[in-house]
């Protein structure tokens, strides 16, 4: 988990690619599949019923992203909890790059685009009320299971291998 363009993604991926088991974001749940993307919330009650029939019943999983708020049932199946932590400007930077990939050849509309923006760069502000950095460090503070913490300016094999070699409950 971390914020949007911390790497998350990415790194659940790797994972979930080495150890051959499925991989999930934790907004193919939050949100409902439009044209453009990520306009529609799905209903937070359908977005853990979906889990809980397509996810959630297999033997091993990563999901990556945030369910702060919402998917705390999942949470609660899970043996260890990643936070991705990135310098504000490359998080930024590289979520710029991400969606403009994403969105090449689209139609941009600005004004959604300058919205995600404010919200992204909002996550490093102490008094953003929404998925913020202290909103996470709280919810981490509160979880039975393991956390490891890294930092995502590390190369993508990096932040793999340090999941891999890490030994929960040793300093």
């Amino acid at each position: 988990m971390g914020a949007s363009g911390a790497g998350t993604t990415t790194l659940g991926r790797s994972l979930a690619d080495h150890w051959s088991v499925p991989h999930a974001d934790a907004d193919d749940y939050f949100w409902v599949p439009t044209v453009p993307p990520y306009v529609e919330k799905r209903p937070e009650a359908d977005r853990v019923t979906l889990m809980r029939s397509v996810f959630l019943p297999r033997e091993a999983w990563i999901i990556s992203g945030s369910v702060l708020g919402w998917g705390e049932s999942a949470v609660e199946l899970c043996d260890a909890v990643v936070f991705l932590t990135l310098d504000p400007e490359e998080r930024l930077r590289r979520l710029s790059s991400r969606e403009s990939r994403r969105r090449e050849g689209q139609e941009v509309d600005d004004a959604a685009w300058a919205a995600f923006l404010d919200w992204a760069r909002g996550y490093d502000d102490p008094t953003f009320p929404g998925r913020s950095r202290v909103a996470h460090e709280a919810w981490l503070g509160t979880l039975r299971q393991p956390v490891l913490r890294l930092d995502s300016a590390l190369p993508r094999e990096a932040l793999r291998d340090a999941v891999l070699g890490w030994e929960p409950g040793r300093a």
